[in-house]
């Protein structure tokens, strides 16, 4: 019985962490180790709303950089929501949403949005291990996999299980604080317009490089 039972615990345990073991399968070096190898894919979207479950990713702004900060790849789409009547307020005075403004800039139905994302992955992965990172990395992981997820893609076959999220890097460099304008006034950064109408998801990934290069200066010394 006590055979079964540790048998029983081991199989529990491969179970448990299958997909982070799935996750770094396709690494064969860490970052410390050969940081050449790596990359990060440093992520924004816009949103409907706050609920990936309910709400949708109404743009989306992408800068591949290597682990210096220098700039491998950029991309950015516009996307047509399904229920646009489904954003809200703030989200609206953030991004500027407007169903004929979209159309006028052209944004593109989702399944279109998902192919050219992946074919810029394609074109840009190399032989690189890539790391997602963001501001509040967690809310733009949420949208991002749900619109992959709906498409046929997956998040997790992209970019590593790690996650790299600036405010908590920035905790982390003895900057108490958690909000955009907050971090970036003490890291000595311009904060990201708060204009709707220039404030878009590359608008974003652009305040995220500045704020990480600053950061991994600012680590360095």
């Amino acid at each position: 019985m006590e055979k079964l039972l540790t048998q029983m615990n081991r199989l529990y345990l491969l179970i448990l962490f299958l997909p982070v073991l799935a996750s770094q399968a396709q690494v064969t070096s860490w970052p410390d180790e050969d940081p050449g190898s790596w990359g990060i894919a440093v992520l924004d979207v816009e949103t409907t709303g706050l609920d990936p479950a309910y709400h949708e990713m109404i743009d989306l702004g992408l800068i591949y950089i290597d682990l210096e900060g220098n700039e491998l790849g950029r991309f950015f789409v516009r996307i047509k929501p399904d229920y646009p009547n489904r954003i809200g307020d703030i989200a609206r005075s953030i991004n500027g949403y407007d169903t004929e403004r979209w159309n006028r800039l052209g944004a593109l139905d989702e399944e279109e949005a998902v192919r050219q994302f992946l074919d810029f992955h394609e074109t840009h992965k190399g032989k690189r291990t890539w790391i997602m990172m963001g501001y509040n990395a967690y809310f733009d992981r949420g949208f991002f996999d749900a619109l992959l997820k709906q498409h046929g893609a997956s998040f997790r076959e992209i970019y590593t299980y790690f996650i790299l999220d600036l405010p908590s890097m920035a905790w982390g460099a003895g900057i108490h604080d958690l909000l955009n304008d907050d971090v970036a006034n003490a890291l000595g950064v311009e904060p990201e317009t708060r204009d709707p109408l220039q404030h878009t998801g590359l608008s974003g990934a652009e305040f995220n490089v500045a704020l990480y290069r600053v950061l991994r200066e600012r680590m360095d010394h």
